[in-house]
């Protein structure tokens, strides 16, 4: 009678186990059912001499418990990060043709007046609103009597001297005169929404403007 190797009668048991399982699975995947035929075989086959502690198959069971429950976690994440696009998409739509607010140091007139806002720190002596085009050359300085809180201003595309200007990009500034000295403010202005577009990755929103270009929906400061 031949003596039969325990560990290799281990090993020959689990490879044919494996292979079983893989030709109902992919390579790549293994089931809590394939998961349980293994460590059947390992107990039908452990050397009696060594047997292994049950507290071993718990451990390994364990194990595979949670990596199974982390399978199942991450569907889950996946299919609410898809449920959360196209929810922040169908937001989106609801915002075109309205008008929204976003901060901007330059935009693009169309042959329609534009309109902004300047937040004011109390003290202001005065306020100046100063367009300038692509060539850094003044187009219009709009003065605003200053107080302290938002400031509103409006520019219906002309000179000083009344002469319309042609449609194209413009710089905006706002410096008001505080404590003596002149200061740089922050200017907002509106811009109708045209259509929104989501990047590839669903968790960016951007409007699109016609005088703002395309503005991040986490710089939106108001929606009228």
């Amino acid at each position: 009678m031949s003596a039969t190797d325990p560990i290799a009668a281990i090993a020959a048991q689990t490879q044919a186990a494996l292979a079983s399982a893989q030709s109902k699975k992919s390579a790549d995947t293994l089931g809590i059912d394939d998961f349980l035929t293994l460590m059947t075989t390992q107990l039908k086959n452990q050397d009696p001499l060594k047997p292994l502690e049950g507290t071993e198959f718990v451990s390994q069971l364990a194990q595979f418990g949670s990596v199974s429950g982390i399978q199942s976690m991450q569907k889950s994440i996946e299919s609410l990060s898809s449920s959360l696009r196209s929810t922040q998409v169908m937001n989106g739509t609801t915002l075109v043709g309205h008008d929204v607010v976003a901060a901007a140091d330059s935009f693009t007139y169309g042959g329609v007046g534009v309109a902004g806002q300047v937040d004011v720190p109390a003290g202001a002596q005065t306020l100046q609103i100063r367009i300038t085009d692509s060539t850094g050359a003044l187009v219009r300085e709009l003065e605003v009597n200053p107080a302290a809180g938002t400031n509103t201003f409006t520019w219906d595309g002309t000179r000083a001297d009344g002469a319309a200007v042609p449609s194209g990009e413009y710089d905006i500034q706002a410096i008001a005169k505080i404590g003596g000295s002149n200061e740089s403010l922050e200017v907002l202005m509106s811009g109708r929404v045209s259509s929104v577009t989501i990047d590839s990755t669903g968790t960016g929103l951007t409007l699109n403007t016609a005088s703002l270009g395309p503005v991040s929906m986490n710089n939106i400061r108001s929606v009228m």
